[in-house]
Order: C-alpha cells, then structure tokens, then sequence
C-alpha cells in the first residue's frame, strides 16, 4: 500500500466518535461481513465484574458504516491512536478490506473480531438485551453506546434492522426496570 492518504471503515463507535483528524467521511458497505454484538467489554461498556458488549463485523453477509479519509500527514498518528484504542486486549485483527465508497471498491482499514479471543461472544437476542440494559464501563453505559449507534446509521439512512430491534428490547427491559425501581422505592 502506498503511503498517500488512506481511509477507515467504522461500523460502531468510530462512526459518530472517531477521535482522529480525518479530509472527509464517506457512507461505506463492507461487503462479506456483518456487525453484531459479539465481543464482552471490560473496560469501556462493562467492568470485569458485569461485562457489557461492543461491536465486532464477522464473516459474512453485509454492513453498513463510515469511511474516513485520512490524510498522508496523519498517517501515523491515526494510526497510532487507532491501535491503542482499538487494540488494548488483542480482541480485533487490523485488517485491510474492500468497501464500497460511491459503487467504487476502496481499500480500508477495519477491525475484524478475532473468534477464537476469550472475550469473543455468541448470545441470544435475549442475552444481549439483559447485558446491554445493564452495564456501563469507563465510557459510559452500554445502552448509551448502542443507541448512538443507531442514531448514527439513522443519520446515515441506513438503518441496521437488526440493531434497531434490539435497541428496541433493550428500550423496553430499561422501561420496566425503572417503572420496578420506582415501585419499590415508592414502598420503602
């Protein structure tokens, strides 16, 4: 690859908080891979006492995120910050993939899930929920972190039909569980 400007594909946090200098930012699909919930957070989204979740692309199917072209200049210093904010428990590969920028092949540097990781994570839609619902980290609450997800693919006009279900689960158990916090505190 050469060392001109170079683009990162984000299909989780780094499409509304990137955290680096970029030239512009591109709607992007990532053909052959998919997002999920796939990998337990102890330390931005969950503790080591009550892990919460964060997102991992995996083989197969398709996802939807943001493309960021980064200037040769920052090479890098993007770099640099991307591995120590992505990387600090090995739980991604770095990889170079092709996206599609404009019906044009890209070349873009992603973070692929790593299966065979001991925080890698199959779940049920019902385990996620509960987790999600529930856990918060250094960087906030889990819930916060999928919900600014789906904004971001909302404002991108490609909603993730399977994330948008499972924020609205994740809604309803928050819902019912304040609804039962405030009854017991009203009967205490």
């Amino acid at each position: 690859m050469d060392r001109g400007d170079f683009w990162v594909f984000g299909y989780g946090s780094l499409m509304w908080n990137p955290g680096f200098p970029f030239e512009e930012r591109r709607h992007a699909t990532l053909p052959g891979f998919h997002r999920r919930f796939c990998i337990r957070s102890t330390i931005y989204r969950g503790t080591p006492e009550q892990p919460g979740l964060v997102l991992g692309v995996d083989a197969g199917g398709e996802c939807q995120g943001m493309a960021f072209r980064v200037a040769a200049a920052q090479r890098e210093a993007v770099l640099t910050y991307l591995y120590d904010r992505e990387l600090p428990n090995k739980v991604y590969t770095p990889t170079w993939v092709s996206v599609l920028i404009d019906g044009v092949l890209t070349e873009a540097l992603t973070f692929v899930v790593k299966r065979d990781h001991r925080q890698f994570t199959c779940l049920s839609e019902d385990e996620m929920s509960s987790i999600i619902a529930s856990s918060s980290g250094a960087n906030g609450s889990n819930f916060e972190y999928l919900e600014n997800t789906v904004r971001a693919l909302h404002e991108l006009g490609v909603p993730d039909p399977d994330l948008d279900l499972l924020h609205q689960r994740v809604c309803a158990l928050r819902s019912t569980g304040e609804k039962q916090s405030a009854a017991k505190t009203a009967a205490d």
